[in-house]
């Protein structure tokens, strides 16, 4: 029986808009009509922008091929598929840090140990290697962990078990070549956590409090093996010493190599994007799309009161989250009670005047935006901060100059003359909140910060009592490159501890996404081009640290006080590791069958 005849392309095409886009693509499987007006182009652009509701402003991303392999990457790349639940924790785990090749993770965790795991096992499944306990040195926890450049060291950091209300903590160094402890260094407070400058040096900080609100961070640069071939070679020499005011710390130190940028992993329109924000803002639900299934150097002696908070360091909520931003500021915060607010309004102005006088000049030259076709590489070291209140308000930036990446060089700062005691900020970025956590892209070139906002339009008279804060947790995107923040905050996430028991929550960054933990026992992941919320990981407690592969996207790691660390894969990657492989000598019968068939039908015996 003869077929009649076939629809217009324009009315297979006009249905097709109407379908949802796993009808359209069983439908093109018809016939190849309707295979190829499957895959049109304006169909697929319609289709992307009306399923992740995208404004239409914001353009497709500049590397995309066509609007179907966008739609495809963003619904079939994103890990969001549980394959593996580790559990050889056995309390919180705080931290998770990959290898930059990405055939090792670093765990840490409430039970002060720090794990090395294997990500390159034949059968696709994570195999522990290594796990050293930190009990023996006085540890309390581990609470975060790097690789170095070439990953043949491991830093790891921690926080002593201490005294009552102790901010004390301690880096350790470890070869990952025999996973023996190369070296311990000292760094208060704790949530410094630690970075590596380079292969060899890696920097710490120190706290010494001036006054009741007043104190000054030391930040150092040590070298790793702390052998001394000689005595003119320095194990340690003092990078930068800042003034803080209103009971303010430097805390979480980062640094960033920032190149030259010539092919930046993030390309935006920044004006389509500014449009995009503001329509967004006026939806309050988030979207998501879910793909798959003191002065001296020793601290001050308090009577133990409470030998469970001694242990955490900090008053908990019912989670017993893992309490960083506050650390060390009890004895500031309960010396303060007895403090006037006249006192203290004093105290700053004292504080502001002596640091005026005794701080190094800014040079405006050191931290600028670069200018088009800069060629010029720079190193910065990014912290938070704070200039009206305790809690971490501020990224601060400091340039470290070539001289400064090595402990050789004059001694603990003897180049310094008396007028210029402490060394001012390069450049201060105000985020209008508290900070919880900070992460780099793999360029180095953008810096996302979450944070909890304070309200719009408040004043802070008491540097002791900062704002309320909002359980939306806003991830704010920087460039480095412009020192600007893009407005362009993420947002799907969410914290429920008030500001005085606020904690860190780790953030990574992909090349094409990012990716945070909430305290809603959920871990996210957003596109960073279309700046939309692709898919929640479900944990049974607050989501701590993420991480990406570098070697690898797809595959995400999340880490949760339910004392697990889970993995994630892309449904793309899930279908290739259980695709059924052929035995080479099924292969090359096949091969040699599908040989003779084509001799024959050429005509060959």
């Amino acid at each position: 029986m003869a077929s009649g005849p076939g629809l217009p392309d324009s009315l297979v095409l006009e249905i097709f808009l109407h379908l949802p886009h796993e009808a359209v693509l069983s439908a093109g499987f018809t016939c190849h009509q309707w295979f190829a007006v499957s895959r049109d182009e304006f169909l697929w652009k319609e289709l992307f922008y009306s399923y992740y509701r995208i404004p239409r402003s914001v353009p497709r991303h500049p590397a995309a091929v066509s609007w179907y392999r966008e739609f495809k990457r963003l619904y079939d790349c994103i890990p969001c598929v549980e394959v593996q639940t580790l559990k050889e924790h056995h309390d919180q785990v705080l931290h998770l840090a990959f290898s930059h090749r990405g055939h090792r993770f670093s765990s840490c965790s409430k039970d002060c140990t720090v794990k090395v795991w294997d990500t390159e096992k034949p059968d696709g499944n994570i195999s522990l290697v290594h796990s050293y306990s930190m009990r023996q040195f006085n540890w309390g926890y581990t609470q975060f962990s790097q690789f170095n450049a070439d990953d043949t060291l491991l830093l790891v950091s921690g926080v002593y078990l201490g005294p009552h209300h102790s901010s004390s903590g301690e880096i350790a160094v470890f070869s990952l070549e025999n996973y023996t402890l190369l070296s311990r260094v000292r760094n208060k407070p704790y949530d410094v956590f630690g970075c590596w400058l380079n292969e060899t040096h890696l920097i710490s900080g120190n706290l010494h409090w001036i006054g009741n609100m007043t104190s000054c961070s030391v930040l150092w640069l040590n070298k790793a093996f702390q052998d001394v071939e000689s005595e003119n070679v320095n194990v340690v020499k003092r990078l930068f010493k800042i003034q803080n005011i209103n009971a303010s710390t430097i805390r979480t130190v980062m640094v960033a190599h920032c190149r030259r940028h010539d092919t930046p992993d993030l390309l935006l329109d920044y004006e389509a994007q500014s449009q995009a924000q503001a329509q967004r803002t006026q939806q309050h639900q988030p979207l998501f799309f879910d793909l798959g299934s003191a002065d001296s150097e020793e601290e001050e002696e308090v009577d133990d009161e409470d030998e469970e908070d001694d242990e955490r360091g900090e008053k908990r909520v019912s989670a017993h989250l893992p309490s960083f931003s506050t650390s060390g500021l009890h004895h500031v915060i309960h010396g303060c009670q007895n403090v006037t607010a006249r006192d203290r309004n004093l105290e700053t102005k004292v504080a502001r005047l002596m640091g005026s006088r005794r701080t190094k000049a800014p040079d405006p030259n050191l931290v600028s935006p670069s200018a088009p076709g800069e060629g010029e590489d720079k190193t910065y070291l990014l912290f938070t901060t704070g200039s009206l209140t305790y809690s971490p308000h501020q990224i601060g930036i400091k340039r470290i100059m070539p001289d400064q990446m090595t402990t050789c060089g004059p001694v603990l700062g003897e180049e310094r003359s008396t007028e210029e005691f402490f060394d001012s900020l390069d450049h201060v970025i105000d985020i209008h909140g508290h900070i919880i956590g900070m992460g780099l892209s793999p360029d180095h070139r953008y810096l996302y910060v979450n944070s909890r906002a304070w309200p719009a339009g408040c004043v802070i008279s008491d540097p002791m009592s900062p704002p309320p804060i909002a359980e939306e947790i806003d991830l704010h995107v920087i460039d480095l490159k412009s020192l600007r923040e893009e407005r362009r905050s993420l947002r799907a996430h969410r914290a429920f501890t008030p500001n005085d028991e606020c904690f860190f929550i780790f953030l990574d960054v992909s090349r094409d996404f990012v990716a945070s933990g909430a305290e809603d026992k959920h871990g996210y992941i957003w596109d960073r081009h279309y700046n939309i919320c692709l898919a929640r990981l479900q944990h049974d407690d607050v989501v701590n640290s993420v991480a990406f592969s570098p070697a690898d996207q797809e595959l995400l790691l999340s880490a949760s006080d339910d004392s697990t660390i889970k993995v994630w894969r892309s449904p793309r990657m899930l279908r290739l590791t259980q695709a059924p492989r052929q035995p080479p000598r099924a292969r090359k019968l096949i091969s040699s069958l599908l040989g003779h068939r084509r001799g024959n039908l050429n005509g060959k015996p």
